[in-house]
């Protein structure tokens, strides 16, 4: 018998054993309150084995054929996916079109320059699972979701995985929820790693994610600071950017050029999902200061470091992060359903 347990017989000889056992109840029962919720205990590999047993190469075919028509797909489909679990969880809520009694997720500010390739490609691999007599109104709009994201960093010649499914899709999308729950351009590293830490990924998983910036392209105005007036004199540059990398910005982004103007995130392989991001790095070549600062500062320099030399290395952090990733926000039970249009609550 332990000491805990001889007292506690001790106690309960001598007094009326109620109060305490009520005591120790509730104890434990705010404990278990403050532990994680374990939203992802659903998923698994294999989930729809039984339900939809081909719908991994279904959703592969229709993303395949939405990658051929134009490679936008990679990056739009990939930072959908980022934006979906930042944002309410994991859920597809991002993909809900606003109505005239709701502005919706995907019309915030923040998700305005959200290519339209990456919603479409959802969509599309929807229809063609529907399409399947038995796999009707059986899978997901968040679990294509995150298995066409699997599928685009493939095609761009990333790493490859097994995806985890079981999500629900989210019961709702409301354009304020986003506000302040996505990382800016101007982040330091602080503030990257407590966004981060709040859905349990680390500072080396925001590492790893931030590497998505390998591919896709950002607007002209979502830079301009660094390239222009950062500080007094006029034109003045931010000085961790390589000095002929702010040069061809300036060429490439004149002062009061039309905002929609893009340029690539990564100006040596764009159209390649590998580790020249943190290359880029080294030469003082990150677009943003959240890419920048990753080399700039002292506590996160050597994980780029790393990668920079060792793509193996990166590939296996980068898909232990993005299946963390997945797991945030895991809508379950009466949490969600399954939508029948991804675009439009049931």
């Amino acid at each position: 018998m332990s000491i805990l347990q001889a007292s506690l017989s001790k106690t309960m000889r001598n007094h009326n054993p109620l109060p305490l056992i009520l005591t120790l109840t509730l104890s434990l029962t705010l404990t278990l309150s403050f532990l994680p919720h374990k939203t992802s205990a659903q998923l698994r590999h294999n989930y729809y084995a039984n339900i939809c047993p081909n719908v991994e190469n279904i959703v592969k075919a229709a993303v395949t054929a939405k990658f051929q028509q134009t490679f936008v797909t990679v990056p739009a489909t990939l930072r959908l996916f980022f934006h979906d679990c930042f944002v309410e969880g994991c859920d597809a809520s991002i993909i809900i079109a606003s109505t005239s009694t709701n502005k919706a997720e995907k019309d915030h500010s923040d998700n305005l320059s959200l290519a339209g390739d990456g919603f479409d490609t959802v969509i599309k691999a929807k229809a063609a699972v529907d399409a399947v007599p038995q796999c009707q109104n059986k899978v997901s709009c968040a679990d294509i979701l995150a298995i066409a994201t699997r599928d685009v960093i493939a095609l761009a010649g990333g790493p490859k995985y097994e995806v985890e499914l079981g999500r629900l899709d989210g019961l709702s999308s409301m354009a304020v929820s986003v506000t302040g729950r996505l990382p800016d351009p101007s982040f330091n590293l602080n503030k990257l790693t407590r966004m981060f830490a709040k859905h349990g990924l680390n500072q080396a998983d925001m590492i790893a994610l931030s590497a998505a910036h390998t591919l896709g392209f950002s607007h002209c105005n979502r830079f301009a600071n660094r390239i222009y007036n950062f500080r007094r004199p006029r034109w003045t540059a931010d000085p961790t950017l390589n000095r002929t990398y702010v040069d061809q910005l300036r060429g490439m982004c004149p002062r009061h050029v039309d905002a929609r103007v893009a340029i690539n995130m990564d100006p040596i392989t764009p159209r390649l999902f590998d580790n020249q991001y943190f290359k880029n790095l080294q030469r003082g070549m990150g677009l943003f200061n959240s890419d920048q600062v990753l080399h700039a500062d002292l506590r996160s320099r050597p994980t780029v470091d790393l990668w920079a030399e060792n793509s193996k290395a990166f590939e296996k952090a980068f898909v232990d992060a993005i299946t963390k990733l997945g797991r945030v926000g895991v809508k379950t039970g009466s949490r969600g359903n399954i939508r029948r249009d991804c675009g439009v609550l049931n």
